[in-house]
């Protein structure tokens, strides 16, 4: 039920058009600071710095930013605080009016790939995988899901459109489980996976040949009862309110992917700052 890698490159016209729109936003009829106090001609060297440990996210946009740009450190790689991840050289004022919203990109999708990583170093051991959600930043869903798969997480669906994935809702529009399921496999060739609330609706589900099963808002215990009733009949994802202290123990109950909306929505910013100096 994973999107396909190809999706998520930083070329998709869709970022570089994003990026476009965050300098106008800011911009807007110019830097008028920056405009009053540094000369047009002055030429300076920015460099970006880790101010405490985390996974990079991000710094692929820069040369979207800047002519002129030495990446120093990678996407997904562990920086410490004071690392260098990036230099930029060029016209001060350009730098000056660039620095706040390449900066704003690279926190807030640190913070993604840096919340995944400790996600799946909670796994490290089991079979199972972390999967990322939609709950996702409005306008910025490529973009996380770039981080959140650079600190290890694996890609759920893109969208409404890549995958079919049947929940409590639409099993109560469909007129149950059987229905859905039935319907699903009619209109489409895509994959699918249905969410099961109850042990009555789980075995009707693999009584109609699902292979991809939601359980949702178990606690462990519950997952592990569970999946020993599934019996590896269907894969299992578990969802739910799953962070990062029960993560561990719901990997454990033998299911095989957990998705977590936290890798996203909770995601803090993490601390960068960029240092501008005359050259």
């Amino acid at each position: 039920m994973s999107g396909s890698p190809g999706v998520l490159s930083h070329l998709h016209p869709e970022i570089v058009e994003g990026v476009r729109r965050a300098l106008a936003e800011d911009i807007g009829s110019g830097d008028v600071t920056s405009l009053a106090t540094v000369g047009e001609m002055q030429m300076a060297r920015g460099r970006y710095l880790a101010r405490e440990p985390l996974v990079l996210a991000g710094s692929e946009l820069l040369p979207l930013f800047f002519d002129d740009v030495t990446v120093l450190k990678q996407d997904g790689d562990v920086c410490a605080d004071g690392d260098v991840i990036a230099v930029v050289t060029g016209r001060a004022r350009a730098l000056l009016e660039r620095e706040r919203v390449s900066l704003n990109y690279l926190q807030r999708l640190s913070g993604v790939a840096t919340l995944a990583r400790a996600f799946v170093e909670r796994v490290a051991g089991t079979k199972c995988r972390v999967l990322d959600t939609r709950k996702t930043t409005p306008g910025l869903r490529r973009l996380e899901k770039m981080a959140a798969a650079a600190g290890g997480v694996t890609n759920h669906r893109m969208g409404l459109y890549d995958a079919i994935l049947i929940k409590n809702n639409h099993i109560t529009a469909a007129g149950g489980v059987r229905s859905a399921i039935e319907r699903a496999r009619a209109a489409s060739d895509l994959p699918f996976e249905i969410e099961v609330r109850t042990r009555a609706e789980l075995a009707e589900a693999l009584d109609a040949g699902a292979a991809h099963l939601l359980l949702d808002n178990l606690t462990p215990a519950e997952a592990a009862d569970w999946v020993r009733e599934i019996a590896g009949r269907a894969t299992v994802e578990l969802s739910g309110g799953i962070t990062l202290d029960s993560v561990r123990a719901y990997a454990e109950s033998g299911a095989d992917f957990v998705s977590a909306g936290a890798v996203t929505h909770s995601a803090r910013a993490m601390d960068l700052s960029f240092r501008l100096e005359l050259t």
